[in-house]
């Protein structure tokens, strides 16, 4: 099979790309665009920072063809702030201490975007276990959580005042 020309609308905003059949997403959004929020670590869909929304569902960049995501809504860590004002995860995340050295941020708070609005009232314990696929060899995970659990509080106040 040749390149192909494939559209995708990254974060809002439509772009166009030649792609070949076997690039991955993470590497589209990376080398063609310019989207390095998304990090490459595993290569191997075990840690989880390579993490994006695809139509609002987290899947893993490292994994999936670009081809196979055309035509889609994709929402990168870029486009988690709005207008200047961050989201409420990465308001949350830098009030908790939940950063440390910021390589797997990116596909968590992607993650946690899309588990929190399936899971607005999820527990400690459950986050815990819902996030188990996002690696973070910095921290204990203490943090991390504190985290989550003020980002979903500040997410249903959000909501409860929309």
């Amino acid at each position: 099979m040749s390149k192909q020309i494939a559209n995708f609308t990254i974060n809002g905003t439509p772009y166009e790309a030649i792609v070949e059949p076997q690039m991955l997403l993470l590497d589209v959004l990376r080398d063609v665009f310019d989207l390095t929020g998304t990090k490459r670590v595993c290569g191997a869909g075990d840690c989880g920072a390579c993490t994006v929304l695809v139509d609002g569902k987290p899947i893993l960049s490292c994994l999936s063809l670009a081809i196979s995501v055309r035509d889609k809504e994709i929402q990168t860590v870029e486009g988690l702030a709005e207008d200047g004002t961050l989201h409420p995860l990465q308001k949350a995340f830098m009030e908790s201490g939940g950063v440390q050295c910021g390589y797997c941020t990116p596909g968590i708070l992607m993650f946690a975007k899309a588990y929190l609005k399936e899971h607005p009232n999820a527990e400690r314990e459950e986050m815990r276990e819902a996030f188990a696929g996002n690696l973070c060899r910095c921290t204990g995970y203490v943090k991390i959580l504190d985290a989550l659990v003020n980002a979903a509080e500040a997410l249903r106040v959000e909501g409860a005042s929309s």
